[in-house]
């Protein structure tokens, strides 16, 4: 399986999931079409399924140009289903959802929604968080709360430490200015730090990151209670 990072609208990253002997394709996030369409064209691919962690317009704008073009399904949260367009399959916390030779465990993350799922293709190791985790940050708490998205980063935190983690965003390195602001310590995150800005130098995502590293340096996975948390949070909001 192989994944294919694809730029989209200003910061955000949608991603394809490929089967290179099958020639199919799942796409995570579309949040506009035309990226896709490129891309699965380039290389021949047909799309087969789009996977929406949240309903948020830049991670769905795509559905359903995309859906009438490759007759893909739409697989979202049960809870999400009058807000995901084109929406045909309904998922729910800890399902495995199975086609073809993709295979993923859906896990209910709220906090920046309340419909917000990720998506845990554990077989590969690999997890697309969406808005809820990104590298060296967390999402915004819209329709949540703060012991919501606490709990969600929790689910995260227990995945294995090699874990790749793909999200919505290319938010990185303002993340790791908040990060070093209040942990100026952290050799782990300097070095990060300088990984960042030699990828971003290269034109090159700073994405994908892995459990690991957010755990040694994302300051919003290092909080130990919920009081903690939500003072992070709260600078965060202002920083």
């Amino acid at each position: 399986m192989k994944i294919e990072i694809i730029k989209c609208l200003q910061d955000n990253y949608s991603y394809l999931i490929i089967d290179e002997k099958k020639k199919i394709a799942c796409v995570v996030d579309p949040s506009e079409s035309q990226p896709i369409i490129n891309q699965l064209e380039n290389r021949k691919i047909n799309l087969k399924f789009i996977l929406n962690t949240h309903h948020h317009y830049d991670h769905i704008g795509g559905n359903v140009e995309l859906k009438k073009k490759y007759n893909s399904k739409v697989i979202g949260f049960i809870d999400d289903k009058d807000r995901i367009p084109g929406i045909d399959v309904f998922v729910k916390d800890c399902q495995i959802w199975k086609e073809d030779d993709f295979i993923s465990k859906v896990y209910h993350v709220p906090g920046h929604t309340s419909g917000h799922i990720a998506f845990h293709f554990f077989k590969e190791k690999i997890i697309f968080t969406g808005d809820t985790l990104f590298s060296l940050g967390c999402g915004r708490i819209f329709e949540g709360t703060y012991q919501q998205m606490f709990d969600s980063l929790n689910i995260i935190k227990t995945l294995p430490g090699d874990t790749q983690i793909y999200c919505g965003h290319e938010y990185t390195l303002q993340n790791s200015k908040f990060c070093i602001t209040n942990d100026p310590k952290n050799l782990k995150l300097m070095k990060k730090i300088k990984i960042i800005n030699e990828r971003l130098k290269n034109n090159l995502p700073t994405l994908p990151t892995n459990l690991n590293d957010e755990l040694d340096c994302n300051i919003f996975l290092k909080a130990k209670d919920l009081r903690s948390f939500i003072k992070l949070r709260d600078l965060k909001d202002i920083f």
